[in-house]
């Protein structure tokens, strides 16, 4: 499963990753200390407790095998010599005694086989004497300017390169992967550098752990994250219940919901399932605000692009807020919707609309509290609502377009970030959508099933703004060239810069 997928901008990352320093004694140490390798609920008295079984329950195999054998042999007589060759194999095998090791066994022998070449070129048995790697391992491995890198929130976070081509045809592979602790739950992408010099390339990742993970996406093979922000600093085992200490300013549940500031960009704000909303700051590595409007989980937060001080978060107790983070203490603006809120994103194109998506209730009602640019249900309806209209309470319960864009629920939109009124969104359904929105009059203008199963994440990329890449429920990530629909070149190609072909005529 796919559960977040993001793009790294062009040029932002090195042309050759480099490989990272194994840990020294110390940092393994400190590692298997801490717990890091070890998932959620992981104790070392489970971990005995199942070697003993398994070591039991493989005994147990060899000594039935070994008397059916047997058994076999006197009933089939002289017939069976075939399962008496059985029995004596197993009986050699002496399989109870296996894993003992044999007293003055060598390790390191010095007979013929152990000859050393002092270069490649002497040893007869390579076939490829070149100590140089492989030519072709070595492109893949770079990252070129014009590569489109993707973050894909998995089990693991993996790194993919998409490789577009004048003719159409495209290339996509995994470039590395980086092992997580916890399952993946958001991720956000920031380019400020928390080592020295101008920009930086890392991703911070959200999980089911209290703790934010930054990685450097230039490092390969890392093991450890880059920086840390919150999370367990030690558990204590008092009689049957584990007492839990966190770090300073740490969150005390799963992070649900990540958003960097792209105008002030050491600020990092996090979403959270125990009720708050965090706010970061990645070169000190400290929580610098924590707001606790919210009554239930908070599911999402994003950054006004027109206006950086301003934060909007959405949460499970049916309501959103707006704040102006120069004042923290002080809601700007709050509004009460019918539904859990899953997801939030401003209107690329204008400073007074956000994007929402949500469950919706046991009710459903067509009266909203709330006025956004763009709602989407768990029924499969989208509505289109003007914030400015807010201060019109007659006006505010309309919505501005309502449409069934899906049999399911929505659970992902994204605005194209270059073509107006051109919106995506992905559904349980399996199927992407793509809209025009214009005059608050939405229509169809594409759909899509991507085979990606149910469809969880949908993201444009700023940099060739009509490629959507898809995350859904099979592990699998998908990209849509969205300017290859005959029907958005017409109605958008005029904002993009590339050739679109006209259609093919009889």
């Amino acid at each position: 499963m796919i559960s977040a997928v993001t793009w790294v901008p062009k040029g932002a990352s090195k042309s050759s990753p480099v490989v990272a320093e194994p840990p020294s004694k110390d940092e393994i140490d400190e590692i298997l200390k801490t717990g890091a390798l070890r998932r959620s609920g992981d104790s070392d008295e489970d971990e005995q407790l199942d070697m003993d079984v398994d070591d039991s329950k493989d005994a147990d195999e060899v000594a039935h095998a070994l008397a059916t054998a047997e058994a076999l042999s006197k009933d089939q007589g002289d017939k069976g010599s075939h399962f008496q060759d059985i029995a004596d194999g197993l009986r050699e095998l002496d399989m109870d005694h296996y894993d003992d090791e044999d007293d003055g066994i060598e390790l390191f022998s010095t007979g013929l086989g152990d000859i050393f070449y002092q270069s490649n070129d002497m040893d007869p048995y390579l076939q490829n004497k070149d100590d140089d790697d492989d030519d072709e391992e070595i492109e893949d491995m770079t990252i070129k300017p014009t590569d489109a890198v993707i973050v894909c929130a998995r089990n693991e976070d993996e790194v993919w390169i998409f490789e577009e081509s004048e003719d159409g045809d495209s290339n996509m592979y995994v470039h590395h992967d980086i092992i997580l602790p916890a399952f993946p739950l958001c991720t956000a992408w920031l380019d400020c550098n928390l080592k020295s010099g101008d920009k930086g390339n890392f991703i911070a990742v959200g999980s089911m752990e209290p703790a934010i993970e930054i990685w450097d996406l230039d490092l390969i093979d890392e093991v450890q994250p880059f920086l840390v922000l919150g999370g367990v600093s030690k558990k204590k085992k008092k009689t049957k219940k584990t007492s839990v200490k966190y770090k300073k300013g740490s969150h005390r549940d799963s992070v649900l919901g990540l958003a960097w500031n792209k105008e002030v960009r050491n600020v990092l704000a996090s979403a959270s399932a125990d009720k708050t909303v965090k706010i970061w700051d990645v070169v000190s590595g400290k929580c610098a605000v924590t707001v606790e409007h919210h009554r239930d989980k908070v599911q999402a937060v994003a950054w006004n692009q027109h206006s950086p001080e301003v934060l909007l978060s959405g949460s499970f107790d049916q309501s959103v807020v707006m704040m102006d983070m120069r004042s923290s203490n002080q809601v700007s603006n709050e509004w009460c919707v019918t539904a859990d809120v899953e997801s939030l994103a401003w209107d690329p194109h204008s400073e007074h609309s956000f994007v929402m998506d949500m469950r919706s209730s046991n009710q459903v009602s067509n009266e909203w509290c709330v006025t956004a640019d763009v709602v989407s249900l768990e029924n499969g309806t989208v509505q289109g609502f003007d914030v400015r209209a807010s201060s019109d309470t007659d006006s505010s319960s309309k919505p501005s377009f309502t449409l069934h864009a899906h049999d399911k629920a929505v659970s992902s939109v994204a605005y194209n970030p270059a073509a107006p009124n051109f919106l995506a969104t992905g559904s349980t359904d399996k199927m992407v959508k793509l809209w025009d929105l214009s005059n608050n009059q939405p229509s169809c203008v594409a759909s899509q099933n991507p085979k990606a199963g149910a469809i969880f994440s949908i993201v444009f990329s700023d940099d060739s703004p009509f490629l959507l890449a898809i995350g859904g429920s099979k592990g699998r990530l998908e990209v849509w060239d969205t300017l290859s629909d005959l029907g958005v070149g017409g109605r958008f190609g005029k904002y993009s810069n590339r050739t679109i072909d006209p259609p093919p005529t009889d």
